[in-house]
């Protein structure tokens, strides 16, 4: 996925360049209430496994820690995790998990050692020990959620500890509680389009200072045909955008070059244009 740096450039026309200075302003107050869209949590222990990076073979410890506050996944049984599994898309399937900060520890042989907390629904964490499928499918999501926030690559060849809960210590963690920005519409105008088929919409993906450090990451994305805001569902993450637009229109997963704050983040549905933009603070 290729970035264009050339956001707020000279050839942006007056109009657009109003409606970008209105999303940044919507974006300040949306900073100023960010605080109530996200609460901290305890986690409870619950299961330590160790793998190595890829390729320096450090050695890496993974807690698997449960709360009752971190949203349950589908309903999924054994026989449908296996179908899924043989499926040519299993990332279809999300675990909603919390990733925390990596954390020095010493193990065993008291040589320090990077620790990841991934946090997950108590219930499901239950669910997982009791089938052994799952369990290495709850490890399988959480090496490849690691991976894709911290930009490294990690062992499948992942040993579960059977006489330890965690190692070193559990700290709290931030989960959000909105998990989707508001949709605003900019235009009532209605237009009427019959379903097409599900594909993959044209994306325009630039930051904001073109030079520089970037601030704001802002995605826009056309998709001709869909009449209202309410047939759109968008879910923002750290470093991913999922957007499906119904009937069954279109469809868009992709994963951002920077980290975005998902609870500052603002997402305005232009019925005129047909364009959805989403503006994101860039982190760090």
């Amino acid at each position: 996925m290729e970035t264009d740096s050339s956001l707020l450039g000279s050839e942006f026309t007056q109009e657009e360049e109003l409606y970008q200075q209105l999303l940044l302003q919507t974006m300040g107050k949306m900073q100023n209430s960010g605080a109530s869209d996200s609460k901290t949590i305890r986690p409870q222990p619950g299961l330590c496994a160790k793998t190595f990076t890829l390729p320096e073979q450090q050695k890496v410890f993974l807690n698997i820690c449960q709360s009752s506050q971190v949203p349950l996944p589908p309903p999924l049984s054994h026989e449908d995790l296996i179908e899924l599994l043989e499926s040519d898309d299993p990332s279809g399937y999300r675990v909603p998990m919390s990733l925390g900060e990596p954390h020095t520890e010493l193990d065993n042989s008291k040589q320090a050692c990077t620790v990841y907390d991934v946090v997950v629904n108590d219930e499901f964490f239950q669910k997982c020990q009791n089938d052994e499928l799952f369990q290495q499918f709850l490890l399988a999501v959480s090496l490849e959620g690691l991976e894709n926030k911290y930009k490294m690559g990690l062992s499948r060849e992942c040993k579960v500890l059977k006489n330890r809960k965690f190692l070193g210590s559990i700290t709290e963690q931030n989960i959000r509680t909105k998990s989707k920005p508001v949709i605003q519409e900019l235009d009532s105008k209605q237009t009427n389009s019959a379903p097409k088929p599900p594909k993959s919409p044209e994306l325009c993906l630039q930051v904001e200072p073109a030079v520089g450090n970037p601030q704001y990451l802002i995605a826009e994305v056309h998709l001709p045909g869909v009449t209202s805001a309410h047939s759109l569902v968008l879910d923002v993450g750290e470093d991913r955008l999922v957007l499906m637009a119904r009937p069954s229109l279109f469809h868009l997963d992709c994963f951002f070059p920077h980290l975005v704050n998902q609870e500052s983040s603002v997402a305005q549905y232009n019925t005129s244009t047909q364009i959805l933009t989403v503006t994101m603070p860039v982190v760090g």
